[in-house]
Order: structure tokens, then sequence, then C-alpha cells
């Protein structure tokens, strides 16, 4: 059965130096408005509607040569001069910030050597064979969050040689025969189907700070004041 473990008083630093190790899960989120934005589209996937404080999943490489972790991650990676859309390797300093990625989780299955050897490789297949972002998918998962009939259906807008992050971190586990989000189809897996799976595991949780929805609810109401007192 899955297990959570609760930790506190770590940096985002010395969580991954203690949990990170090949083959695990990571999922991060934080307060940044496209993270509260991927959150409050995931609260269909909660009867409540709680919205979700994961907003992307991610893969471990492990440690290399250079001493650093390394993730394989299905990412927007733009920087000056410089974008990378796709399917690609970065240290895990990338998560170092405690106030940008104020939620961060490492998820361990147990693979064997055998099975961690099929996560990687697939994933590093994808990296080689360069593998796109697909923000279009997005769309459609989120389509079929918010109309539950549809999840088990094909992603309405899949396309080949793509993937966004929690849906290539499903992809590579299924290539090891581990299924991660059950009936829920490979193209509308969510960074929460992820991190509530019920394929036994341990999960190590870092979170800082209030739920997502109060944080952006306040954000709501400062717009909607401002927008009253200029009628």
């Amino acid at each position: 059965m899955p297990e959570t473990i609760i930790v506190e008083g770590l940096t985002n630093q010395e969580f991954f130096e203690r949990y990170a190790a090949p083959g695990r899960v990571g999922l991060i989120g934080g307060p940044e408005l496209i993270n509260r934005l991927i959150g409050r589209a995931q609260r269909h996937l909660n009867v409540e509607h709680a919205w979700s404080r994961w907003s992307h999943a991610f893969l471990f490489q492990g440690r290399r040569q250079d001493g650093h972790h390394w993730v394989i991650e299905s990412d927007l990676d733009i920087k000056s001069k410089h974008i990378r859309l796709g399917v690609q390797e970065n240290r895990t300093t990338k998560y170092f910030d405690d106030t940008a990625n104020s939620s961060v989780a490492i998820l361990d299955f147990g693979l064997t050597a055998e099975q961690e050897k099929c996560v990687l490789a697939g994933a590093l297949e994808l990296v080689s064979g360069g593998t796109r972002y697909s923000l279009r998918e997005i769309a459609g998962t989120v389509w079929a969050m918010r109309h539950p009939s549809w999840q088990p259906r094909e992603n309405l807008l899949a396309r080949e040689q793509a993937f966004y992050c929690s849906a290539f971190v499903r992809h590579v586990f299924g290539l090891a025969g581990i299924d991660l989000a059950g009936s829920v189809s490979e193209k509308n897996t969510a960074p929460e189907h992820i991190v509530r799976t019920l394929v036994p595991h341990t999960k190590w949780v870092l979170t800082r700070g209030e739920a997502p929805a109060s944080r952006l609810s306040g954000v709501v109401k400062r717009v909607r004041a401002k927008l009253k007192r200029r009628k």
C-alpha cells in the first residue's frame, strides 16, 4: 500500500539530497500563476473540488560525475536566446528555489534493477528522439478532467511524438509494466493522478504555505476589488 511521509524543516536542496534516486518520481508546485492555474484545473479530480498542489512531474535520473542529481522531464525551458520545448535533462538545481517551488514530493516505487533500466532507457530514448512538449494535449486533458467520462478515452488533441510532463512520466513507467493511473488514458494523466496513484510506493512530501486555492482566491478578490473601484 502507498505510504506517505511528511517532511519538515528541510530546504529543497536538502530534500533532494536525502530522497532523490534513479527511477524515482518528483513532483513540484508553487505560488506562481501558471502553477496555481494548473492546480485549479485539477480540482475536478477531487469530489470536494480541492485544488491540487502539484503542477509538474519528472523522473530522477541519478547523480552524475558533476556531483549533481539530474532529472528527465518534458517541460518548457525558456532562457535568453535559447528555448527547449520537450523531453530534456536538467539538474535538480532547477528546483532549489524554496519560494518558487514551495511543494515538493518524491515517490519511490521500489523498482527492480530491470524496471529501473527500462524506465530510464525509455526516457532517454525520448530525449534522443527530440520528443516535443504538447500544450494542446494539456488542453485536451483539461477537457477530460472537466468531463470524467472522457478520461478513459484518447486525448482529443493527442499528437505523435509529444508529451507534457505527467503523461511523459506515465508513459515511461508503462514501458516497465507499471500503470500509474489505471483507467485514465495515458495522455489524460495529470500530476494529481501521479501523486494519488494506488501503485504501492513510499512518498515523501515537503510543503510550505497555504493551500493553493486560498492564495489564488485572494488574487481574484483583489482583482475584483480593483475593477469595482474603476466603475
